[in-house]
């Protein structure tokens, strides 16, 4: 599902125009961002947590030539915990299925 899609499945789902859930996607959006670039996380209960974390520095391969090493700097990364409703809510779609896809 591309940001398009989810904009209208929001409009129909509350009953609001598409351009008003776009709104409210962009606002999320940006909200979030900034909120994660502040060092805070965005919890929404029971669906998870937004956070950032710092990736360490380290050695790498250059991938033009593997050969030669090269440093890559310590980042700052986006990471999202689910939370235990959207869990269970994942198994449940499991359950009556063992897992395999059956082909016919």
């Amino acid at each position: 599902m591309n940001k398009a899609i989810l904009a209208l499945r929001i409009a129909e789902h509350l009953g609001i125009q598409k351009k008003e859930a776009e709104a409210f996607i962009a606002a999320f959006q940006q909200i979030t961002t900034e909120t994660l670039g502040n060092n805070e996380d965005v919890t929404i209960a029971g669906f998870g947590t937004f956070s950032s974390r710092v990736r360490s520095a380290r050695r790498g391969v250059n991938p033009r030539n593997p050969s030669e090493m090269i440093d890559v700097p310590a980042v700052k990364v986006p990471k999202f915990k689910a939370g235990k409703a959207l869990k269970d809510s994942l198994k449940a779609s499991m359950k009556g299925s063992s897992g395999e896809v059956e082909l016919s």
